[in-house]
């Protein structure tokens, strides 16, 4: 039983981890260009909310491969 903890707190510790670096790289992201996505989105602008989205997959799928090796 002590070995199922140890795993299940790893995997909830990795798992903060990912979380915290895809909110950290969205974040950068916004800060470094000069459109202000959110309010985009807000006003309808779909290619805002796709550009927003793709970024956000792409940071997630650097994060997954650098968790998993």
């Amino acid at each position: 039983m002590s070995m199922f903890l140890t795993q299940l707190l790893l995997s909830l510790a990795w798992t903060v981890v990912g979380i915290v670096l895809v909110l950290g790289g969205t974040w950068l992201f916004d800060r470094l260009t000069p459109i202000d996505y959110r309010a985009e989105i807000r006003k309808g602008n779909v290619a805002a909310g796709v550009v927003l989205a793709s970024v956000v997959l792409s940071i997630t799928a650097v994060v997954v491969s650098n968790l998993v090796t």
